[in-house]
């Protein structure tokens, strides 16, 4: 039995946030593999993402496991949310001041 990725990975995702019906997930194939974008709700990005990325690392390599089952290769992108995220705490002024510099 093959297994669908974008079906296994809503049900990871909703099996960790509050709000499970928020929980999208669009797929895209092209010549690089499988491409699978995820929309969730602003409050919810910490449990997927998880403390140091640990969360979003262990489902990518999940994800990677299922691709190689069925000889595709999987990518997760997940969507900040509108207004994205502000300074992390504690950053300091010369820390967000070398990244303005950058000019990316």
């Amino acid at each position: 039995m093959a297994v669908n990725d974008k079906e296994f990975l809503e049900y990871v995702v909703k099996a960790l946030v509050d709000n499970p019906d928020k929980v999208k997930i669009d797929r895209k194939v092209d010549e690089m593999g499988v491409l699978l974008t995820l929309d969730l709700d602003p409050q919810d990005m910490g449990y997927v993402i998880g403390r140091r990325g640990q969360n979003a690392r262990a489902i990518r390599t999940l994800l990677r496991l299922v691709g190689a089952r069925n000889s595709a290769h999987v990518n997760l992108k997940i969507n900040e949310p509108e207004g994205g995220r502000g300074p992390r705490a504690g950053a300091s002024e010369a820390d967000t001041s070398a990244v303005d510099d950058l000019k990316i």
